[in-house]
C-alpha cells in the first residue's frame, strides 16, 4: 500500500482588534466543502521545508516572522485513501495579510467548529505549542512587529494563554529577563506616550527561567 505524505502548515496571527485575539489561517478543501489548514502533497523532487514553502506562498505567505515544524500525524484513518501522513509545520505572523487561494482568517477558538479531517488536532497542537513556549522562550516576537509597547506584548500573552495577567508582575518579569529593549521611540496617541520596545534578539530564545506558565 502507497502511503503519501503530506505539508500542512498553521499560520497564526493575532487581530489587532480590543481585545487582541488569535486567527488562524484557513482554507477550503474542494472535495468535502470543509475548511482545513493550507496544505498539499509533498512533491518527490521537493524538501519538506520546501513544501511548507510553497504551501504558505499559495495562500500569500511569503516570510513568516517564524516557522517551526510541528509535529507528525500518521493515524492510519485520519483521511480518505490512499494513506496519508502529515508533517505539520507552525507559523507566525505578526498581523493578519490579505490571503490568497481563497484561504481567510478565522478565529482560533474551541467554537471553530470542526475541520477536514484532523485538522482539529493539528491547531490544537499549534496553539499548545506557541501557550508552552511563552513560558519559557521569546517566541512572542513571531506575533508582534519589530517594535511594540509592553501592552502590545501583553495582549499577545493574553490572547494566546486565554487569561489576564497582572500587569505590574508581567512587566517586572520580562524585564528582568533581559529580553527587551528600549528603542528611545514612543507611541503617541489620545493617552500618555508608551515607550517603544523590541526583542534583544531577532530570532528565537529559549530560556533557563520561566516568563509565566501557560
Amino acid at each position: 500500500m502507497t502511503t503519501k505524505v503530506s505539508v500542512d502548515v498553521v499560520v497564526l496571527a493575532l487581530t489587532p482588534s480590543d481585545p487582541a485575539q488569535l486567527t488562524v489561517l484557513l482554507s477550503t478543501d474542494p472535495a468535502s466543502d470543509t475548511r482545513r489548514l493550507p496544505g498539499d502533497l509533498l512533491d518527490d523532487d521537493e524538501s519538506l521545508e520546501q513544501a511548507a514553502g510553497r504551501v504558505m506562498a499559495g495562500v500569500g505567505l511569503l516570510e513568516p516572522r517564524h516557522i517551526e515544524q510541528l509535529a507528525s500525524f500518521g493515524d492510519p484513518d485520519r483521511a480518505p485513501a490512499p494513506r496519508t501522513v502529515s508533517v505539520s509545520y507552525l507559523a507566525l505572523v505578526p498581523q493578519p495579510f490579505a490571503p490568497s487561494g481563497g484561504a481567510e482568517w478565522v478565529p482560533a477558538t474551541d467554537t471553530l467548529g470542526p475541520l477536514c479531517w484532523d485538522h482539529d488536532t493539528i491547531l490544537s497542537e499549534a496553539i499548545q505549542r506557541v501557550r508552552s513556549k511563552l513560558s519559557y522562550s521569546n517566541i512572542a516576537f513571531g506575533l508582534l512587529a519589530d517594535e511594540f509597547t509592553m501592552s502590545e506584548l501583553q495582549e499577545v500573552y493574553e490572547a494566546v494563554l486565554g487569561t489576564t495577567l497582572d500587569k505590574r508582575n508581567f512587566r517586572k518579569k520580562l524585564r528582568a529577563l533581559s529580553l527587551l529593549e528600549e528603542t528611545g521611540d514612543f507611541r503617541r496617541g489620545s493617552h500618555r506616550p508608551a515607550a517603544l520596545h523590541r526583542f534583544t534578539s531577532p530570532g528565537l530564545v529559549l530560556l533557563d527561567d520561566t516568563i509565566i506558565s501557560g
